[in-house]
């Protein structure tokens, strides 16, 4: 087979491999993009396709759509670039951390006219799509209860709890079900392996018409157990994906009868429903195909992700709530207290963020969830710290810096104004560590000066100095000093181009395309701006 539509693959690890498999089976795979080559080159040899950077794909005209398949951290990021360079866009669920990027990414596409999709696996499945028919169908009769348990002995995750991680699936197929979205959130969870990362939640939900719903999903649970029960006035239905093909759907007929005024149960035999079989991925695939060819608007789009984000959001703020307070009950410990955004005027601090004595912070700027900056660190003005970041000590960060989720900024590390922290990237502080051997006298120095911009899950190694406005790819790793203006791929990181003080790439006439700010070269490796 082979499609007229074509799709680069970004991301082609524990999830990805599956979608590039399918692409290529549907004859759609052009491209793979992965900071691992290892993983692509062996892929390549089985499916086909070749490899590209994530720059080089978005260039590519014979890129129709790409498919994003890297952590929950990087979706916005990715997708809206994606988005901006005129490609349609799938991304695996969740489509953002925050409401605010999911609201930007749905107008993006509209305004672009690009398909965005968001991968919600179970509505492609084939027996979810029959029982979402048997309760449009009203063979249920009124809908009154669902409930789904997801849980099993990992997949642990350090990036996201088991919120975000496990349940999108299930809150995506019950809003779906109910066709409204719950008037009342609340969860609750268990921090067993991490004081601040949830291993196991449960989230209640009530609706508008009286439903109500709870998703249970755990990592830490000796069976894997995914299932879906759907409870009616007139019948009730199982939907166990753990179970073959044939089980996977059953309808059990129960009813309920009024006795001498008391509710007697009338049990009945379960009912197998059968349903052709079909890999959800591929028919989750060929969707986005379809829809990229015909404009068709997806099953899961923008806006459908957007609603379970939401729903995420306030099950997560619910889940924090619950845990700040599990913690004032505790008996009073005796701890150093953390800095509060009073002691800042015009700084926000989350209150899940902790903020050390003789921290310097500028006016404007916000720390969010989970963030620790610790004690003898400068932050500028309009600094903006993402969640999960940790800061120091002794570092100096300057004004308009962005640090982006899941970035460690370690002691002897200096951010000049303007700086982009993409996220997930990595400072080191030696160059050769041991657990066994305290090597705090030999920090080497880490200067990124004005303007450059770090991409996501880059490493920058110690000792060394990033020139201004240079830009460093997605997943590059910087072991040697990097020249101004220059753009830097690859493991190690070579030089492959030049940007602008825009982060628009130069092509060879050294004209920025967004600005028309005008470039030469000075030497191999020194470009300035020419007055």
């Amino acid at each position: 087979m082979t499609s007229d539509i074509r799709v680069a693959v970004v991301g082609c690890g524990y999830w990805g491999k599956n979608l590039v498999r399918n692409f290529a089976e549907l004859g759609a795979l052009e491209a793979l993009v992965d900071a691992h080559q290892p993983t692509v080159e062996a892929l390549i040899a089985k499916h086909g396709g070749r490899s590209l950077t994530f720059e080089g794909a978005l260039a590519d005209p014979k890129v129709n759509g790409v498919a994003i398949a890297a952590p929950a951290a990087l979706h916005y990021t990715l997708a809206k670039q994606a988005l901006e360079a005129g490609k349609h866009v799938f991304v695996e669920k969740p489509l953002a951390l925050e409401v605010s990027q999911a609201k930007e990414l749905c107008a993006l596409a509209e305004r672009l006219d690009r398909r965005l999709m968001v991968g919600h696996l179970l509505q492609y499945h084939p027996i979810f799509l029959e029982l979402k028919k048997l309760v449009r169908e009203g063979k249920l009769g009124r809908l009154q209860y669902v409930y789904s348990n997801r849980l099993n002995l990992g997949k642990i995750r350090r990036e996201e709890d088991i919120l975000w991680s496990f349940a999108p699936h299930d809150l995506s197929m019950i809003l779906s079900l109910i066709g409204s979205e719950p008037e009342k959130v609340e969860a609750v969870g268990g921090y067993y392996l991490h004081d601040a990362i949830a291993d196991v939640t449960t989230t209640h939900l009530a609706f508008p018409g009286g439903e109500r719903a709870h998703v249970f999903v755990s990592w830490l649970h000796p069976f894997k157990e995914q299932k879906l029960v759907v409870v009616g006035s007139d019948a009730m239905a199982v939907f166990d994906d753990g179970e073959a093909w044939d089980r996977k759907l059953l309808l059990y007929p129960h009813k309920v009868e009024w006795k001498d005024n008391m509710p007697v149960p009338v049990k009945a035999d379960a009912i197998p429903v059968t349903v052709p079989q079909d890999e959800p991925l591929k028919q989750e695939c060929l969707h986005f195909i379809d829809c990229i060819r015909t404009g068709a608007t997806p099953r899961t789009d923008g806006r459908e992700g957007l609603r379970v984000l939401s729903v995420l959001a306030r099950a997560a703020d619910s889940l924090l709530q619950a845990r700040l307070g599990q913690q004032a009950a505790a008996p009073a410990i005796e701890v150093a207290k953390p800095r509060v955004a009073k002691d800042y005027p015009g700084v926000t601090i989350h209150e899940s963020a902790y903020v050390d004595a003789g921290v310097e912070i500028g006016e404007g700027s916000k720390v969010w969830h989970f963030s620790h900056v610790l004690g003898n660190v400068t932050l500028g003005r309009n600094v903006n710290i993402g969640q999960n970041v940790v800061i120091g000590p002794k570092v100096i960060v300057g004004n308009n810096v962005k640090i982006q989720n899941n970035v460690s900024v370690y002691e002897g590390v200096t951010l000049e104004d303007g700086v982009f922290c993409g996220p997930s990237c990595v400072f080191t502080n030696v160059n050769n560590p041991r657990s066994e051997i305290a090597r705090k006298s030999e920090y080497r120095p880490t200067l990124v000066k004005r303007g450059a911009s770090i991409g996501a899950n880059a490493t920058i190694v110690c000792g060394h100095t990033l020139g201004e406005y240079s830009f460093i790819a997605a997943g590059a790793v910087v072991a040697k000093d990097v020249p101004a203006f220059a753009l830097m791929a690859g493991v190690p990181a070579k030089r492959i181009g030049w940007m602008s003080h825009a982060g628009a790439k130069l092509g060879p006439d050294l004209v920025c395309p967004e600005s028309g700010r005008r470039y030469r070269e000075a030497g191999p490796n020194k470009l300035e701006e020419i007055a």
